[in-house]
């Protein structure tokens, strides 16, 4: 297999952050009692959050080959990428926008707790606030295409 190394550097390299968020970091963020085992959920929401983190890195896989591997339609494949990983941040922040269409939070007393902001007043959410930077890293990636 051969991988793929020339003017797409850069939009490689910010692809992979991107994919690497929505791909990996979930597992670390999102199997553990937090999450996938915290008691306080439901089984069936930690079915879902289980099935969701393993399609998330199974898209990241397919994001990565098409990022990393030689091959034909070498931009459309960067764009492709791009798209792939553009759609479960896009997921994100639809969901936060629809919370009150659904009853939802950004977060449980026993989860992942806001954090206070680096600068100015008031509280940041730990997922918008990561979820904010990799989308902005996904953005920047496809701009460099």
């Amino acid at each position: 297999m051969e991988l793929a190394y020339d003017s797409h550097l850069l939009a490689r390299t910010l692809l992979t952050f991107a994919t690497l968020g929505y791909g990996f970091a979930t597992i670390k963020a999102d199997f553990n009692a937090t999450h996938a085992t915290n008691p306080m959920w439901t089984p069936h929401a930690r079915f879902h959050v289980v099935w969701q983190v393993l399609s998330y890195s199974g898209i990241g896989l397919i994001a990565l080959g098409l990022i990393w591997i030689a091959g034909p339609m070498e931009t459309e494949r960067l764009y492709l990428a791009g798209l792939l990983g553009a759609a479960p941040y896009a997921a994100f922040f639809l969901a936060m926008l629809a919370r009150p269409a659904y009853g939802g939070v950004l977060y449980d007393e026993n989860g992942y707790l806001p954090f206070k902001a680096p600068v100015g007043p008031g509280m940041w959410d730990v997922n918008v606030t990561v979820f904010t930077v990799m989308t902005a890293l996904l953005v920047a990636g496809m701009l460099a295409v």
